[in-house]
């Protein structure tokens, strides 16, 4: 697991199963100013999930081994139904997303495609968890 510093931050769950691009995001995520725990699958999300450490969003790959993005967010929702969610992958996923906007309506969700703009990433990041500083 890999987490900052910063206190006073925002904190994000990443789940990716791909190390390098668990690395990357974690840096990337790091330089925007947010608090990150990253985790390889699914079942480790939701073991820290049931914990009483406070997260501002989950990130999620959809195509985890095993438990996949999908499975991990509705396991989520039933343990902090109002986790906002960000899904990531390599393929436009508009029909999973709507589907799960659909049935989750107590908490904000999107998706980014990988390799990622890092604008929309920034963006999309403060819409759903807010700027990092905020409090």
């Amino acid at each position: 697991m890999t987490e900052t510093d910063s206190s006073a931050a925002k904190t994000i769950l990443l789940v990716e199963d791909d190390d390098v691009v668990r690395t990357l995001t974690v840096e990337v995520l790091q330089e925007f100013g947010y608090r990150v725990h990253a985790l390889r699958d699914g079942a480790s999300a939701l073991e820290l999930l049931r914990s009483d450490q406070p997260f501002d969003l989950l990130m999620s790959d959809i195509g985890l081994p095993g438990m996949d993005g999908r499975e991990l967010v509705e396991a989520a929702r039933q343990l902090r139904p109002t986790l906002p969610v960000l899904f990531a992958s390599g393929y436009n996923e508009r029909e999973l997303l709507e589907e799960v906007r659909a049935r989750d309506t107590a908490a904000a969700t999107d998706s980014i495609v990988k390799p990622y703009d890092f604008k929309l990433l920034a963006q999309r990041l403060s819409e759903l968890a807010g700027a990092p500083g905020e409090v």
